[in-house]
């Protein structure tokens, strides 16, 4: 993890490898933004002339290095864009800023240490340059280039930036100081998460996943239970196991559980964990399953949430539930036209094996559903559909509670989680109608994301508050990095979660 530090070291002083300033997108070329005064000076108050001379405009995410002429003690100046000069008595966009230090965060990889000089006018403008630097500085380089005996890599790949300070954040300011640890509490869990998505399915089976999760909760003094395939069995949780039934690695149903003493509200997160996603008997196509180690990203956003708020201390009850399998076909996979009994007790006609994340997101909401949590949220990569329909960086939101889904909305688009809600048409659901069992796991083709969502709405305990979270566009970026998200996978979700929690357990929903 990189480190993250505060000072009120000027600008002109700080020794660094590297000294980040803001520019900004004016009418008539760019603009130096608050904290980039010291460079300016040093470039004799023509910083923004020189910039302009070499092209840059002040554009989101545009970065632009320059040698750092006399008067600072670093060699490099990199000026990253932050769009455009905000209106009169406005403040940069938080995300904005998030993204530009994410941005510059990624330009200096193999960098010791880099000063942030960004615009920061309060604790919510520390919270987002920290969190963007921080997760711009990530890279998944576990598998590339380690000696023999496990020493220093051997094909010269950079490690990201080591170090960050933030100039003008203040170390003995309370707001200040809380800001920067959330930020890298958070940031830190996002990346994890990412860790966990970037690992190869052959190494990340559903079993070792559970077995991330014990380790963790013993860290952090949390409950962590583990169903195995034979407690499934007994358990009757039809649709994990018949998804996982065809794979050599069986399938797990995790249960991590954070509690405080003063918690009022207990929040359910339940994630999608397919580590591997081969369709089953319904084989993908070509060009369709390289990626699919990212079918577990909603699993990994649950998991790392739930860590998150453990770590924060926040105070409310937070259980996560992994549903874990891979999907694999062979002899003793689960076939089209077969019938399974339901951990609710309903059975379930599967007509398309690939349509699988709903059939363990089912027997985990139903689980969930038990405790009588006040609201359950689950996260998913479970749908193509949702990714024609809202593209790669928005996820969808649907909900059985209109106002639970512009909550949780509100909250996505605060933390800089691009979402959009959906609705659940009563209409759709007939073409989920059987004539073999009381539900089909597939419906009509149009609407197909909302279709997936009406499945999982039948397997929500009666009267419990429920959101689901289609994150199939975002939770792998298969493009150029950009701004604090790389490619590979994103970790989209923990930050809306966490803030979930945060909400409440300050009793602040709306």
């Amino acid at each position: 993890m990189t480190a993250l530090t505060l000072s009120t070291a000027g600008a002109a002083t700080l020794r660094a490898d590297a000294l980040v300033v803001g520019v900004a997108k004016g009418p008539k070329g760019p603009v130096a933004a608050a904290g980039a005064e010291a460079v300016d000076k040093a470039f004799d108050g023509k910083l923004a002339a020189v910039l302009d001379a070499l092209g840059a405009s002040g554009a989101e995410g545009e970065v632009t290095k320059l040698p750092a002429p006399d008067g600072l003690k670093v060699p490099v100046v990199l000026a990253v864009g932050l769009g455009p000069v905000p209106e009169k008595d406005e403040s940069y966009d938080e995300e904005a800023l998030r993204r530009a230090a994410g941005a510059a965060a990624r330009a200096l990889t193999g960098s010791k240490k880099a000063a942030f000089a960004l615009p920061l006018e309060d604790a919510s403008a520390v919270t987002a340059v920290a969190e963007g630097a921080l997760l711009g500085a990530y890279a998944f380089t576990a598998y590339q280039g380690v000696g023999k005996n496990g020493g220093a890599k051997e094909n010269g790949a950079k490690l990201p930036l080591a170090e960050v300070a933030l100039l003008g954040a203040k170390p003995r300011d309370k707001e200040h100081k809380a800001a920067a640890e959330r930020a890298k509490v958070v940031a830190n869990e996002v990346n994890i998460a990412r860790d966990l998505i970037n690992t190869p399915p052959n190494d990340l089976t559903p079993e070792a996943f559970a077995a991330v999760a014990q380790t963790t909760g013993k860290e952090l003094g949390l409950k962590v239970q583990v169903l195995d395939e034979k407690a499934l069995v007994k358990g009757g949780y039809g649709g994990i196991m018949g998804v996982g039934k065809g794979s050599e690695n069986p399938p797990r149903l995790v249960k991590i559980a954070y509690t405080h003493p003063e918690a009022e509200k207990h929040l359910a997160f339940v994630g999608k964990g397919i580590t591997y996603d081969s369709g089953g008997i319904s084989l993908k196509p070509a060009g369709h399953n390289e990626t699919m180690k990212c079918d577990m990203s909603g699993a990994a956003a649950v998991f790392s949430a739930v860590v998150a708020v453990a770590r924060l201390g926040l105070p409310v009850n937070v259980t996560g539930w992994l549903a874990l399998a891979e999907n694999m076909p062979s002899g003793s996979a689960t076939r089209p036209g077969d019938v399974l009994r339901m951990y609710s007790g309903k059975t379930v006609e599967v007509l398309n094996t690939d349509a699988e994340g709903r059939l363990v997101l089912a027997d985990a909401l139903t689980r969930a559903s038990e405790e009588n949590p006040d609201a359950i949220v689950d996260v998913a990569t479970l749908t193509g559909a949702m990714v024609l329909a809202l593209g790669d960086r928005t996820f969808g939101i649907m909900a059985n509670d209109d106002a639970f889904r512009t909550t949780v909305h509100e909250i996505a688009e605060e933390v800089g989680e691009q979402s959009w809600p959906m609705p659940l048409p009563t209409d759709l659901r007939k073409s989920m109608d059987s004539p073999t069992a009381d539900i089909a796991n597939m419906g009509v083709r149009m609407g197909g994301g909302l279709v997936a969502g009406l499945f999982l709405k039948e397997f929500v305990g009666e009267g419990i508050t429920w959101a689901h979270l289609d994150i199939a566009g975002p939770a792998f970026h298969e493009g150029a990095p950009y701004g604090y998200t790389p490619k590979g996978g994103t970790g989209s979700a923990v930050r809306t979660l966490v803030r979930l929690a945060e909400r409440t357990a300050t009793g602040d929903l709306g």
